[in-house]
């Protein structure tokens, strides 16, 4: 073989690499650019400008094809480690084609929810959890129409519940717990589009009435608990919904609970430290997924209804009623 022939292979070897790469190079200039701005954290080591991005070994970054090439559809990234405080990366919006944007476990995120998320005109899934972001929900969002689920639990958010987040045409997920919201549960959240199943709210300074509007959902999972909510809670049950898991604990409730509907698919049930009055439901025993059960620290009365998974709930899950009575707690008094 000539020299000349041996250095176009060496050539053609040399560029293979970079040829068979699926990065797109945009993406993988910005991804490098989000780790800059992050302080360059140890957590991201494995964001090397030598490698390709795509090829699952870069810490929570997922690709996908799109026009005979790959984009990064997900950046999740979880515990990251940073020294010092930062905001959430200005370079996050030059992603184009993500979907899903996670941040969690990372303390040392401050700031706000920057408009530039506003440019991730694909995002279905936004994820903002355990960080120090703080500040309203700002209004951008709701141009976001693309959104899907948003969770923005155990941060520093503030101020009242955006009466616009219903208008997002496919959200069907709502997570906003253990943050700073005041106020009342707007009305308009009743009217949250078809399909939407999940709304926590738990742990924040909720007040007010919820409103009657919230009768019309058909939720999986709803979750109020550890706020300071009152009245007529009865409306978030019912034997034709489809409820799975139901947490209103921790506030100030007050409706007859033997009235209530049940859904046949009830796994959880906890409406301790309220101020419940009436019955136990007599359909409790018929409920086949009943996992967990806690009234506890209400004005409930009369007996505790016998068969099924109930014999599966511990005396604790009573405790501190006017007079409930039955196993497992001591047997009704007959006059």
């Amino acid at each position: 073989m000539s020299h000349l022939s041996i250095g176009v292979v060496l050539l053609v070897l040399a560029f293979t690499p970079a040829l068979s790469e699926l990065c797109n190079p945009q993406d993988k200039k910005v991804l490098l650019q989000i780790k800059k701005e992050l302080g360059n954290p140890s957590n991201l080591s494995s964001w090397n400008p030598t490698t390709d991005c795509c090829d699952n070994n870069w810490e929570g970054v997922t690709c996908g094809a799109q026009d005979q090439s790959y984009r990064v559809y997900v950046l999740d990234l979880t515990d990251v480690y940073l020294p010092k405080p930062h905001p959430i990366p200005p370079s996050i919006g030059n992603l184009p084609y993500l979907k899903m944007l996670r941040f969690n476990m990372i303390p040392n995120m401050v700031g706000t929810i920057p408009p530039i998320i506003a440019k991730l005109t694909n995002l279905r899934s936004l994820s903002i959890t355990y960080t120090s972001i703080s500040g309203q929900i700002p209004l951008f969002l709701s141009q976001m129409k693309t959104l899907e689920s948003i969770d923005f639990s155990y941060n520093k958010l503030s101020g009242n519940l955006p009466h616009w987040l219903p208008s997002l045409p496919n959200i069907f997920s709502l997570s906003l717990d253990r943050n700073r919201f005041s106020g009342p549960i707007p009305d308009s959240f009743g009217s949250f589009p078809e399909g939407f199943t999940y709304l926590t709210l738990s742990g924040n300074r909720l007040t007010g009435n919820i409103p009657a509007t919230l009768a019309k959902l058909d939720l999986k999972i709803v979750d109020l608990s550890k706020n300071m909510l009152e009245g007529d809670a009865s409306l978030l049950f019912g034997s034709a919904k489809h409820t799975e898991r139901i947490y209103l604990a921790n506030n100030r409730f007050s409706f007859d609970l033997g009235k209530v509907g049940l859904s046949k698919i009830l796994m959880i049930l906890d409406v301790s430290h309220n101020r419940l009055y009436g019955t136990l439901p007599k359909r409790l025993p018929s409920l086949k997924h009943l996992i967990w059960l806690d009234v506890s620290y209400n004005n409930l009365c009369g007996e505790i209804p016998q068969g099924g998974n109930m014999k599966d709930i511990s005396d604790s899950a009573y405790a501190h009623n006017n007079c409930l009575c039955g196993s497992p707690l001591p047997t009704c008094k007959r006059f």
